[in-house]
Formats: C-alpha cells, sequence, structure tokens
C-alpha cells in the first residue's frame, strides 16, 4: 500500500505511536495497542515500534510490547535486528529481556553477537549464550582484547 494513499490523520497517528516507543510513552503507545494498533506496526524504514523502544533503552516498554505478541525477531530495511540494536546502544535489561522472549542472537547484520564481541561486552556474550564458532575470523576484534597478550 503506498502510504501517499493514507488519510494525514493516519499518517500522523502512526507517527505519533513511533514516536511515543522512541520516547517511552508507554501508557499511550500499550493503550493503543490494545486497542487495536499491531505491535508489529513497521515505520518507512522497516524498524518495528518494538525495535524503536528497545533502541531507546526503554526496558520495561520492551517487556510490555513482547508481552503483546510483538515479534523479538522482526528484521528492519537494513537487515538490522531488534537484539543487535540493543546489544549495539549497550542496554543490557533490554538485551535480557528480548532473549527471555526468544529472541535471536544469531541473525541479522551484524548479529547481536557479533556486535557484542566487537564492543568488548563479554557481559552480554553470555546473556546471548554465545559459543564456540559463533566469532568467525571476519569479525573485527575490539583492540582492547586483541592487544591484551601484548
Amino acid at each position: 500500500m503506498d502510504v501517499s494513499s493514507l488519510p494525514a490523520e493516519t499518517v500522523q497517528f502512526a507517527q505519533r505511536m513511533f514516536d511515543a516507543a522512541r520516547n517511552g510513552s508507554s501508557e499511550l503507545l500499550l493503550a493503543a495497542i490494545d486497542s487495536g494498533l499491531p505491535a508489529n506496526l513497521t515505520n518507512d524504514k522497516g524498524n518495528t515500534l518494538l525495535m524503536l523502544a528497545a533502541y531507546a533503552g526503554h526496558a520495561e516498554l520492551t517487556r510490555e510490547l513482547l508481552k503483546r505478541t510483538a515479534d523479538p525477531n522482526r528484521l528492519n530495511d537494513l537487515g538490522q535486528s531488534i537484539i543487535g540494536g540493543a546489544v549495539f546502544k549497550g542496554y543490557t535489561e533490554v538485551v535480557k529481556a528480548l532473549v527471555e522472549s526468544g529472541a535471536d542472537p544469531r541473525i541479522g547484520t551484524p548479529t547481536a553477537i557479533q556486535a557484542a564481541h566487537i564492543f568488548g561486552r563479554n557481559d552480554l556474550l553470555d546473556i546471548l549464550g554465545a559459543k564456540e564458532g559463533d566469532i568467525t575470523a571476519d569479525v573485527p576484534t575490539p583492540p582492547s582484547a586483541a592487544h591484551s597478550s601484548s
């Protein structure tokens, strides 16, 4: 469906919902979802409400969206995962909430496991359940880890 065919009020309402996800306006966003707004609504870049909330570090809103059937494994138009974005931003509580809801740390580019490795977040590697073989030779190693043997 072409967005230009939608009424301006509909587009404005959707924009308010995306802003609510980014800003952590839980009451407004959750009321709209509970009234029928799709939990997996995406913006023009393929970012879901869950992705926007998680990327902004709103752990409790992330949990509430997951309870309302938001898909933790949706990729955006750039092939980025929700959990990968949370790892990139360093939001441990959001990462935990996503893992607990079945987010796959091995999807997306880079994967959440690769992102944790790149940024030297060994604590997140444990939470993500990283295993031998998850980090291949083509994944950059953080300078602190690369120079630790000197």
